[in-house]
Protein backbone atom coordinates (compact mmCIF):
# COMPACT_ATOMS: atom_id res chain seq x y z
CA UNK A 1 0.00 0.00 0.00
CA UNK A 2 2.90 2.22 0.53
CA UNK A 3 4.07 2.03 -2.85
CA UNK A 4 0.97 2.45 -3.83
CA UNK A 5 0.81 5.82 -2.24
CA UNK A 6 4.17 6.58 -3.74
CA UNK A 7 2.95 6.42 -7.12
CA UNK A 8 -0.22 8.82 -6.05
CA UNK A 9 2.05 11.19 -5.21
CA UNK A 10 4.86 11.13 -8.02
CA UNK A 11 1.97 11.40 -10.78
CA UNK A 12 0.26 14.30 -8.81
CA UNK A 13 3.41 15.95 -8.68
CA UNK A 14 4.06 14.81 -12.37
CA UNK A 15 0.53 16.37 -13.46
CA UNK A 16 1.22 19.92 -11.22
CA UNK A 17 4.21 20.21 -13.53
CA UNK A 18 2.50 19.43 -16.65
CA UNK A 19 -0.48 21.52 -16.25
CA UNK A 20 1.60 24.49 -15.12
CA UNK A 21 2.54 25.03 -18.88
CA UNK A 22 -0.65 25.37 -19.61
CA UNK A 23 -2.01 27.47 -17.05
CA UNK A 24 -3.03 30.74 -17.93
CA UNK A 25 -1.86 30.11 -21.97
CA UNK A 26 -4.31 32.97 -23.37
CA UNK A 27 -2.79 35.85 -21.44
CA UNK A 28 -1.67 37.50 -24.47
CA UNK A 29 1.06 39.86 -25.06
CA UNK A 30 3.68 38.62 -22.15
CA UNK A 31 6.99 40.79 -21.46
CA UNK A 32 9.69 39.50 -22.90
CA UNK A 33 12.76 40.17 -20.22
CA UNK A 34 14.80 43.17 -21.90
CA UNK A 35 11.18 44.21 -24.12
CA UNK A 36 10.98 47.81 -24.52
CA UNK A 37 8.07 49.04 -23.41
CA UNK A 38 7.36 53.19 -23.08
CA UNK A 39 5.19 55.15 -20.43
CA UNK A 40 5.96 58.60 -22.15
CA UNK A 41 2.95 58.22 -24.62
CA UNK A 42 1.85 61.24 -26.70
CA UNK A 43 -1.84 62.17 -25.74
CA UNK A 44 -2.60 63.68 -29.38
CA UNK A 45 -1.31 61.92 -32.62
CA UNK A 46 1.42 63.57 -33.92
CA UNK A 47 0.71 63.61 -37.63
CA UNK A 48 -2.66 63.04 -39.11
CA UNK A 49 -3.70 59.64 -40.38
CA UNK A 50 -2.60 58.25 -43.88
CA UNK A 51 -4.94 56.47 -45.92
CA UNK A 52 -3.75 53.06 -46.55
CA UNK A 53 -4.55 49.58 -48.65
CA UNK A 54 -7.78 47.82 -47.63
CA UNK A 55 -9.29 51.22 -46.56
CA UNK A 56 -12.78 52.27 -47.02
CA UNK A 57 -13.77 55.75 -47.68
CA UNK A 58 -16.82 57.58 -48.68
CA UNK A 59 -16.72 60.90 -50.46
CA UNK A 60 -19.80 63.60 -51.82
CA UNK A 61 -19.03 66.29 -54.61
CA UNK A 62 -20.44 69.30 -55.06
CA UNK A 63 -20.06 72.02 -57.88
CA UNK A 64 -19.32 76.10 -57.17
CA UNK A 65 -17.31 75.27 -54.57
CA UNK A 66 -20.22 73.66 -52.27
CA UNK A 67 -22.79 76.59 -53.75
CA UNK A 68 -25.37 73.24 -52.65
CA UNK A 69 -24.49 72.46 -49.11
CA UNK A 70 -24.47 76.83 -48.40
CA UNK A 71 -28.14 76.55 -50.51
CA UNK A 72 -29.31 73.40 -48.68
CA UNK A 73 -29.20 75.17 -45.57
CA UNK A 74 -30.81 78.46 -46.85
CA UNK A 75 -34.11 76.85 -49.01
CA UNK A 76 -32.51 78.77 -51.85
CA UNK A 77 -31.28 76.50 -54.74
CA UNK A 78 -29.70 76.53 -57.81
CA UNK A 79 -29.54 73.26 -58.73
CA UNK A 80 -25.70 72.24 -59.20
CA UNK A 81 -24.05 69.10 -59.75
CA UNK A 82 -24.27 66.91 -56.45
CA UNK A 83 -23.13 62.97 -55.63
CA UNK A 84 -23.95 62.09 -52.28
CA UNK A 85 -21.10 59.49 -50.24
CA UNK A 86 -23.08 56.93 -50.08
CA UNK A 87 -20.84 53.96 -52.00
CA UNK A 88 -17.86 52.45 -50.19
CA UNK A 89 -14.56 53.02 -52.33
CA UNK A 90 -11.87 50.34 -51.37
CA UNK A 91 -7.89 51.04 -52.08
CA UNK A 92 -6.42 48.56 -53.41
CA UNK A 93 -3.38 46.93 -52.60
CA UNK A 94 -1.39 49.14 -55.64
CA UNK A 95 -2.64 52.10 -53.61
CA UNK A 96 -5.38 52.93 -56.02
CA UNK A 97 -9.30 53.02 -55.47
CA UNK A 98 -11.56 53.07 -58.80
CA UNK A 99 -13.95 56.17 -58.71
CA UNK A 100 -16.62 57.24 -61.10
CA UNK A 101 -15.69 59.11 -64.32
CA UNK A 102 -12.08 59.58 -63.56
CA UNK A 103 -11.18 56.15 -63.17
CA UNK A 104 -8.21 54.61 -60.77
CA UNK A 105 -6.74 57.62 -58.61
CA UNK A 106 -3.91 56.74 -56.21
CA UNK A 107 -4.64 57.80 -52.52
CA UNK A 108 -2.81 55.35 -50.14
CA UNK A 109 -0.26 57.54 -48.10
CA UNK A 110 -2.27 60.96 -48.42
CA UNK A 111 -3.91 62.61 -45.52
CA UNK A 112 -7.47 63.07 -45.68
CA UNK A 113 -7.45 66.93 -46.85
CA UNK A 114 -4.62 65.67 -49.12
CA UNK A 115 -6.99 63.45 -50.60
CA UNK A 116 -10.23 65.59 -50.98
CA UNK A 117 -7.75 68.07 -52.75
CA UNK A 118 -6.24 65.21 -55.42
CA UNK A 119 -10.23 64.20 -56.23
CA UNK A 120 -11.51 67.78 -56.67
CA UNK A 121 -8.33 68.75 -59.23
CA UNK A 122 -8.99 65.25 -60.83
CA UNK A 123 -12.87 66.07 -60.91
CA UNK A 124 -12.33 69.53 -62.12
CA UNK A 125 -11.69 68.52 -65.79
CA UNK A 126 -14.86 67.49 -65.76
CA UNK A 127 -17.04 69.60 -63.46
CA UNK A 128 -16.98 73.63 -62.36
CA UNK A 129 -14.98 74.25 -59.52
CA UNK A 130 -15.99 71.25 -57.80
CA UNK A 131 -15.67 70.87 -53.98
CA UNK A 132 -15.21 67.10 -52.16
CA UNK A 133 -15.33 65.90 -48.85
CA UNK A 134 -14.26 62.67 -47.92
CA UNK A 135 -14.71 59.85 -45.09
CA UNK A 136 -12.79 57.44 -44.33
CA UNK A 137 -15.18 54.49 -43.27
CA UNK A 138 -13.02 51.39 -41.29
CA UNK A 139 -10.86 53.22 -39.00
CA UNK A 140 -10.97 51.03 -35.79
CA UNK A 141 -9.45 49.58 -32.35
CA UNK A 142 -8.96 46.39 -31.15
CA UNK A 143 -9.69 46.26 -27.04
CA UNK A 144 -9.16 43.42 -24.99
CA UNK A 145 -10.60 44.32 -21.28
CA UNK A 146 -9.07 41.86 -19.61
CA UNK A 147 -10.55 38.66 -20.88
CA UNK A 148 -9.99 37.31 -24.17
CA UNK A 149 -13.76 36.23 -24.72
CA UNK A 150 -14.89 39.63 -24.68
CA UNK A 151 -12.64 41.50 -27.32
CA UNK A 152 -14.32 43.89 -29.01
CA UNK A 153 -13.81 45.73 -32.80
CA UNK A 154 -14.47 49.66 -32.21
CA UNK A 155 -15.22 51.46 -35.19
CA UNK A 156 -14.12 54.98 -34.64
CA UNK A 157 -17.35 57.36 -35.48
CA UNK A 158 -15.14 60.59 -35.33
CA UNK A 159 -11.61 61.69 -35.31
CA UNK A 160 -11.33 62.58 -31.46
CA UNK A 161 -12.53 59.30 -29.80
CA UNK A 162 -10.42 59.52 -26.39
CA UNK A 163 -9.06 56.14 -24.37
CA UNK A 164 -11.83 56.54 -22.39
CA UNK A 165 -14.95 56.59 -24.72
CA UNK A 166 -13.10 53.01 -26.26
CA UNK A 167 -13.29 51.23 -23.33
CA UNK A 168 -16.65 52.34 -22.40
CA UNK A 169 -17.54 51.17 -26.01
CA UNK A 170 -15.70 47.81 -25.47
CA UNK A 171 -18.09 47.51 -22.29
CA UNK A 172 -15.78 48.73 -19.53
CA UNK A 173 -12.22 46.94 -17.78
CA UNK A 174 -14.02 43.59 -17.35
CA UNK A 175 -13.60 41.93 -13.53
CA UNK A 176 -10.74 40.30 -14.30
CA UNK A 177 -9.15 43.29 -15.94
CA UNK A 178 -5.70 44.97 -14.29
CA UNK A 179 -6.65 48.45 -14.16
CA UNK A 180 -3.09 49.19 -13.63
CA UNK A 181 -1.35 47.28 -16.39
CA UNK A 182 -3.03 48.54 -19.55
CA UNK A 183 -0.57 48.13 -22.88
CA UNK A 184 -1.68 50.36 -26.08
CA UNK A 185 0.19 49.24 -29.11
CA UNK A 186 0.53 51.50 -32.12
CA UNK A 187 2.09 51.82 -35.29
CA UNK A 188 4.72 54.44 -35.51
CA UNK A 189 6.81 55.13 -38.60
CA UNK A 190 5.73 51.41 -39.86
CA UNK A 191 6.66 49.75 -36.58
CA UNK A 192 4.36 48.70 -33.46
CA UNK A 193 5.15 50.69 -30.11
CA UNK A 194 3.93 49.35 -26.94
CA UNK A 195 2.96 52.43 -24.16
CA UNK A 196 2.24 50.87 -20.92
CA UNK A 197 -0.57 52.67 -18.75
CA UNK A 198 -1.90 52.69 -15.62
CA UNK A 199 -5.53 53.84 -14.77
CA UNK A 200 -5.83 52.24 -11.22
CA UNK A 201 -4.83 55.40 -9.05
CA UNK A 202 -6.44 58.89 -10.17
CA UNK A 203 -3.02 59.97 -11.87
CA UNK A 204 -4.14 57.88 -14.82
CA UNK A 205 -6.58 60.87 -15.15
CA UNK A 206 -3.88 62.00 -18.15
CA UNK A 207 -4.49 59.84 -20.24
CA UNK A 208 -8.25 59.18 -20.19
CA UNK A 209 -8.27 61.53 -22.66
CA UNK A 210 -5.84 60.85 -24.55
CA UNK A 211 -6.65 60.55 -28.68
CA UNK A 212 -6.72 56.74 -30.07
CA UNK A 213 -6.07 56.32 -33.71
CA UNK A 214 -6.85 54.07 -36.16
CA UNK A 215 -5.45 50.30 -35.69
CA UNK A 216 -4.16 50.69 -32.17
CA UNK A 217 -4.82 47.50 -29.72
CA UNK A 218 -5.86 48.34 -26.37
CA UNK A 219 -4.76 45.44 -24.13
CA UNK A 220 -5.68 44.94 -20.69
CA UNK A 221 -3.96 42.77 -18.79
CA UNK A 222 -5.98 39.99 -17.00
CA UNK A 223 -5.33 38.21 -13.77
CA UNK A 224 -4.40 34.68 -13.63
CA UNK A 225 -6.78 32.20 -12.62
CA UNK A 226 -4.32 29.83 -11.58
CA UNK A 227 -6.65 27.56 -9.08
CA UNK A 228 -9.39 27.43 -11.34
CA UNK A 229 -7.19 26.48 -14.68
CA UNK A 230 -4.98 23.96 -12.58
CA UNK A 231 -8.27 22.50 -11.38
CA UNK A 232 -10.11 22.36 -15.02
CA UNK A 233 -6.88 20.56 -16.10
CA UNK A 234 -6.06 18.29 -13.41
CA UNK A 235 -9.13 16.75 -11.56
CA UNK A 236 -10.26 15.19 -15.31
CA UNK A 237 -6.56 13.49 -15.19
CA UNK A 238 -6.34 12.24 -12.03
CA UNK A 239 -9.64 11.05 -11.76
CA UNK A 240 -8.81 9.04 -15.00
CA UNK A 241 -5.23 7.72 -13.10
CA UNK A 242 -6.98 7.07 -9.86
CA UNK A 243 -9.37 4.60 -11.27
CA UNK A 244 -6.54 3.38 -13.62
CA UNK A 245 -5.02 2.17 -9.95
CA UNK A 246 -8.22 0.69 -8.18
CA UNK A 247 -8.18 -1.40 -11.42
CA UNK A 248 -4.54 -2.30 -10.61
CA UNK A 249 -4.91 -2.55 -7.44
CA UNK A 250 -7.75 -4.89 -7.51
CA UNK A 251 -6.32 -7.39 -9.85
CA UNK A 252 -3.18 -7.38 -7.48
CA UNK A 253 -5.16 -8.74 -4.43
CA UNK A 254 -6.97 -10.82 -6.63
CA UNK A 255 -3.67 -12.65 -7.54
Amino acid sequence: MKSLGKVYGLCAIALIFMSSCAVNSNVMFKEAKGSTISDSIPLKPTEDYKISEDDKFVFSLTTKNGTLIIEGMTGISAGPVVTEGTNDYIVRKDGTAKLPIIGFVHVAGLTIPECEDTLAARYAKQYQEPYVQLKVTNQRVIVFPGNGSDAKVIVLQNANTTLMEALALAGGITDRGKANSIKLMRKVNGERMIYKLDLSTLEGLKYVDMIVQANDYIYVEPTPELAKEISEDIVPIVSLISSALLIFTAISLIK
